[in-house]
């Protein structure tokens, strides 16, 4: 006797539907590695459809009033809360993380974003109006871009999608996003309840793999595209949208620095360390896994934080006490196990290192020490349970090591010497720089990096104007 699997459907000009073709993916929950529902692969049909409905519904949501468009996205935030249960289940069978900590981490974040960009559409600054030219007067509309194709990663499938559609939708743009592969389900809810608040076309959701995803990029109707993902799909994306340069916001990684002096609470330290490098299974652009500890303290902070890996617990969504799920797909776990596996010889696995259980892609929290520089580990993003332990002997070294990769997202400083801070803040070359935490995130502030992390920024009044273009308006006085 079988299961009926679940079938998902695309979300097109405020209907479900099958991609045109009827192709479809499967789906995997990857706590037990088991197929439990399809979703459309959807084909330049289904994108077309999808793209002719948010183009020409961009007319009436643009010449919408802010307060209008305030008005929907409060109902939004709302009706997120009134749902959450929902949220929460489609949310773990997407991802197997564990149910508290989504009901506690990721929704309220969620519901607090969106109100932060319904109040933002009402805040739309700019240059006062003045004649600077003698007769003439100037001024600046912000104006929203038009349709917005957006593709969301699969490690935080809910989140992610907010932090793209609240802000576009804020700023009078359209809506065409797709969500990850492996992770359709928590999205295609979110669209069911968006449609029931905002007018035909305003959002649309067209599941699908990669191909999918270049389709939308590659389409002529988009004003911009908006990745989150890995640097091999943002340059990609960059690529295909100069074609007709279109806008590109592109968050595509990191591999945050953590660099902790000797004046450190070692013991305090290492407990928020663990937790920021843990969290979501490692599978965070921001996750601190590249941790930076002064050689004076380096043995004491070793120990200790492979006592913590060892006390992390990772399990079923339901099980208590567990800090995070398991990796989000077979090839992921592939990938972390691969690191591991190809390690020098003058690395040394401090803690885990292994897969848990033969159900699900779990990984145990691990810690790796003895690395240097240009170890493969230490300059690619592992996007797993893993953290990595390098010495320094002072701040230029610190700086050197902690500069010396490819991305450039997110870091963080560990001292109790305000100077230092000071200065490492100034000098660290990434997006954002935590002092003496690491991972915290609020609506008002932009979250966005450097090089190959790419370019654009999420949340805040920052993130709010990038969806939106400037036109300069001047006007004769005569």
């Amino acid at each position: 006797m079988t299961t009926e699997l679940r079938r998902l459907r695309n979300y097109i000009n405020g209907e479900f539907r099958d991609a045109a073709d009827g192709r479809t993916i499967e789906v995997i929950n990857p706590a037990v590695g088991e197929v439990y529902a399809t979703s459309p692969l959807s084909g330049q049909a289904d994108v077309d459809a999808a793209m002719e409905a948010a183009a020409a519904a961009f007319p009436a949501w643009r010449d919408s009033t802010p307060s209008e468009r305030q008005k929907v996205l409060l109902k939004i935030a709302d009706a997120f809360e009134e749902r959450a249960e929902e949220l929460i289940a489609a949310e773990v069978e997407n991802t197997g993380k564990p149910t508290a900590l989504v009901a506690s981490e990721e929704i309220p974040p969620m519901v607090d974003q969106i109100r932060f960009f319904a109040g933002a559409a009402r805040l739309l600054e700019g240059r006062s109006a003045g004649e600077y030219m003698e007769g003439m007067t100037s001024i600046i509309r912000r104006e929203p871009v038009g349709v917005c194709a957006q593709v969301a990663p699969w490690n935080y499938p809910m989140m992610m999608a907010v932090w793209k559609f609240a802000p576009a939708l804020a700023a009078g743009n359209t809506v065409v996003l797709k969500p990850s592969d492996t992770t359709p389900a928590s999205t295609l809810l979110m669209a069911e309840i968006i449609g029931q608040i905002v007018p035909k076309g305003v959002f649309n959701v067209v599941c699908g793999d990669r191909e999918t995803g270049k389709a939308m990029v590659e389409h002529p109707t988009p004003a911009m595209a908006s990745i989150t993902g890995s640097v091999r799909a943002g340059m990609q994306v960059a690529e295909s949208a100069a074609k007709d340069v279109k806008r590109v916001h592109l968050e595509l990684g990191g591999k945050a620095p953590v660099v902790v002096f000797e004046d450190t609470d070692i013991e305090k330290a290492v407990e928020d360390i663990a937790v920021a490098g843990y969290f979501n299974a490692g599978q965070d652009c921001t996750a601190a896994t590249r941790v930076l500890v002064h050689e004076s303290i380096h043995d004491e902070f070793v120990a200790a934080l492979a006592k913590a890996a060892s006390e992390t617990k990772t399990g079923q969504p339901d099980d208590e006490d567990v800090l995070y799920g398991p990796l989000n797909n077979a090839n992921q776990l592939k990938q972390v196990a691969g690191f591991i596996e190809r390690l020098p010889a003058h690395a040394k696995v401090e803690a885990g290192g292994h897969r848990v259980g033969d159900k699900g892609y779990f990984y145990a929290p691990t810690v790796v020490s003895g690395l240097k520089q240009d170890d493969e580990i230490v300059q690619n993003e592992v996007f797993g349970p893993v953290i990595t332990v390098q010495s320094f002997t002072d701040e230029a070294q610190a700086l050197e090591f902690a500069n010396g990769v490819e991305y450039a997202l997110a870091s963080s400083v560990w001292t109790k010497d305000h100077a230092r801070a000071m200065r490492m803040s100034k000098s660290l070359d990434f997006g954002c720089v935590w002092i003496n935490t690491h991972i915290p995130l609020v609506a008002e502030m932009p979250h966005g990096g450097y090089k190959k992390s790419g370019y654009g920024k999420d949340l805040s009044a920052y993130g709010f104007e990038d969806y939106t273009r400037i036109k300069h308006v001047m006007t004769s006085l005569g």
